[in-house]
């Protein structure tokens, strides 16, 4: 038993570190964008499957011995591919379709030794049984779901804020190269002669043909499964989008959803259908408020533990009723099966199929109603009226908050698009008016403003107002025609400073965005110097570009609210001012509602020997002016009246460590 366990615990401990590593490695490639985790998450799940099918098949389709063989020549192809580590040559140009590029890029760096983690839960677990008649092996399940809880914890906790990326890695591989003898010592012995299988307990001495789950309960499996899937994937995004993508984020909705399996399967007594009904009831209903009465302006907290705690108790009930329905142990890998078919369909509506054909985040919305329809599934089982009639109440009202939730999202809405880089709206506000303005918004968060009317529609509004600290640098160094890279285009709101002569060239790695920015609003067209628009990671960009002896040069990029961190790290400010004349200016965008970029930005000014200050505005409603905080930083003091009697100091955190390609943690940042 003991050489079982720690198979399956080396396994599911690995499989659920690599999942937050690997991403993580490749966020910077695709702008920090949320979706990087939710497109890994579609290659997870459907890696798991595929390791599902192979265990399904392999038990149904070949003798002892052919198992071991197959699998043992698998784990020793596996280690060939070591350490882990995503190939250079799939850093993206800007052209190319991102979910395609991902899960081509993660099929490629990890796609085996994940395949084979994946395969081992249900695999041991049917060679456990087969070759021993005392202990259920729906135990060993546990266990996998425990060390899979254990694995992910331990990333945001312990990994993350003390080794670099590389270590991980390097430790993650020299891991598997242990699990992978392991599972190559547990496969050599499991080639013993079967014992007959029993129906109910294994202690039983009773022996006799197991009849199959009839297909009405296995579609039931399916869709108990995918709700679970699609609502944990969901509500990740939900966090996410306006939050930040990290790690810490990434997990807790993950870690909870594991925790629902090791409570539900380890503890079968657990779970209470008549209590657990009115838990999710009230889950239901609470997720439905807060995404019909919450923003972005809600405290974060609050939010947090809401849609954390409504996930943790929906999946309390879908993984109880599994284990209430699941079958006895020689039809376990079909039971897996169908669990691992529901966890991609899930990774599919949310990764692929909702970026193509929904207009915004409606996911979770829409996710809320199946959840309630399938409670009235599981409720038509049980014959109770009262419970019946509850159920009928609950769909009711999530349908009715939900599909409200939806309508209001498109209100005063002149275009709704979006992409793998997240929902974009145009709003119209004060139509008619010499106070017309259009609004671009990015999630729940404004991106930039323009006036409609011909006289104010050069306005610098926003973020961008007169006083703001971009504003203010842009004046400073007007002593001549100036050359300004800006990475984030917004609505191009920052070409209304430019003057002939001048030359602007944004960044920008989301065309919808362009698209919109050319259609919606006048601030490129109107430019009176130059503009262009390099399409790609602003970053990524300019390490290819030479050097473009930038004046002043601005990160102004956001996903939501989130801030890529790969834009503010030490090497990126080394590559900023490599593109900067000697006197030139680094304007940062650190206005967040959620982080305290202030220390990090500090920290890496002092490291790097570089002057920097705060800009900090207030708002001005009357003028569509946004309170603001810009970080200026150069390599020689600014010496500057109109600057100097506003600029304050940033803050200081000593404790805080330089953030650089190979570590960071905004977990240690929010406010």
């Amino acid at each position: 038993m003991f050489l079982y366990a720690l198979t399956i615990f080396l396994s599911a401990f690995l499989l659920f570190q690599i999942q937050p590593m690997i991403a993580k490695m490749i966020l910077p490639w695709f702008g920090g964008s949320a979706s990087v985790w939710i497109t890994s998450m579609l290659f997870f799940q459907i890696a798991l499957l595929a390791g599902y099918l192979y265990a399904h098949w392999s038990i149904r389709s070949l003798k002892p011995k052919s198992q071991a063989a197959v699998h043992m020549t698998l784990l020793a192809a596996s280690l060939l591919l070591l350490p882990v580590a995503p190939s250079l040559a799939w850093k993206p140009s800007g052209t190319e379709d991102p979910i395609l590029r991902i899960l081509g890029l993660l099929t490629v760096s990890i796609g085996l030794p994940y395949f084979l983690l994946s395969t081992t839960s249900p695999l041991i677990q049917a060679w456990y049984s087969r070759t021993h008649k005392a202990g259920l092996p729906y135990r060993l399940f546990g266990l996998s779901n425990f060390a899979s809880l254990v694995g992910l914890l331990a990333y945001p906790i312990l990994v993350e804020p003390n080794v670099t990326i590389r270590q991980q890695s390097l430790g993650w591989s020299t891991a598997f190269a242990i699990f992978a003898a392991l599972g190559m010592t547990t496969a050599f012995r499991s080639r013993r002669q079967v014992i007959p299988d029993v129906c109910d307990e294994p202690a039983e001495t009773v022996f006799s043909d197991c009849p199959p789950p009839k297909a009405r309960e296995q579609v039931l499996w399916l869709l108990l499964a995918a709700c679970a899937s699609t609502l944990l994937l969901s509500v990740t995004n939900h966090l996410t989008q306006n939050v930040a993508s990290i790690p810490f984020l990434w997990v807790l909705p993950l870690s909870l959803y594991l925790l629902t399996f090791t409570l539900t399967f380890d503890y079968e007594r657990l779970y209470n259908r008549n209590f657990f009904v009115w838990l999710f009831v009230l889950a239901l209903g609470g997720m439905s408020y807060g995404l019909l009465r919450w923003n972005s302006h809600t405290d974060i907290k609050l939010v947090i533990a809401a849609f954390s705690s409504g996930l943790f108790i929906s999946c309390l009930f879908f993984h109880g009723e599994l284990v209430k329905r699941k079958p006895a142990p020689r039809h376990l890998t079909s039971f897996y099966l169908m669990l691992s078919i529901g966890g991609a369909v899930g990774g599919l509506l949310v990764g692929l199929i909702a970026p193509k054909v929904l207009p915004a985040y409606f996911e979770l919305p829409i996710t809320l109603i199946f959840c309630s329809v399938l409670l009235l599934v599981v409720l038509e089982y049980r014959r109770s009226r009262p419970a019946f009639l509850t159920g009928w109440a609950t769909a009711a009202a999530v349908i009715l908050m939900s599909t409200y939730y939806m309508t209001s999202y498109g209100h005063q809405v002149l275009v709704m698009a979006r992409n793998f880089y997240g929902g974009l709206r145009v709003n119209e506000y004060h139509k008619g008016t010499d106070n017309e303005i259009r609004v671009l918004v990015h999630g729940t968060v404004t991106h930039g403003i323009q006036y409609v009317p011909l006289a104010r529609r050069r306005a610098s509004i926003s973020y961008y107002g007169p006083e703001s600290g971009v504003s203010l640098a842009v004046h400073y160094l007007r002593h001549s025609s100036l050359r300004v890279g800006i990475i984030g285009l917004g609505a191009g709101s920052l070409a209304a400073y430019a003057r002939p002569g001048d030359v602007f060239r944004f960044y920008e790695i989301n065309p919808l965005v362009e698209k919109l920015a050319r259609s919606e609003f006048s601030y490129l067209e109107d430019c009176r110097g130059k503009v262009a628009v390099v399409l790609g990671d602003g970053r990524l960009s300019l390490e290819r570009e030479p050097n473009q002896q930038y004046d002043l040069l601005v990160v102004d990029a956001f996903s939501g609210d989130a801030i890529p961190v790969h834009l503010i790290t030490r090497q990126a400010l080394e590559l900023y001012f490599l593109h900067l004349k000697r006197g030139g200016i680094l304007a940062l965008h650190i206005t967040n509602t959620h982080l305290d970029l202030a220390p990090v930005v500090r920290k890496l000014c002092d490291d790097l020997g570089k002057q920097a200050m705060l800009i900090a505005t207030d708002s001005d409603e009357q003028h569509n002016i946004f309170s603001s905080h810009w970080a200026l930083i150069s390599s020689q003091p600014i010496e500057d009246p109109a600057i100097e009697n506003v600029a304050e100091e940033l803050t200081a955190r000593p404790e805080l460590r330089a953030w650089t390609d190979d570590y960071n943690n905004l977990f240690q940042i929010l406010k």
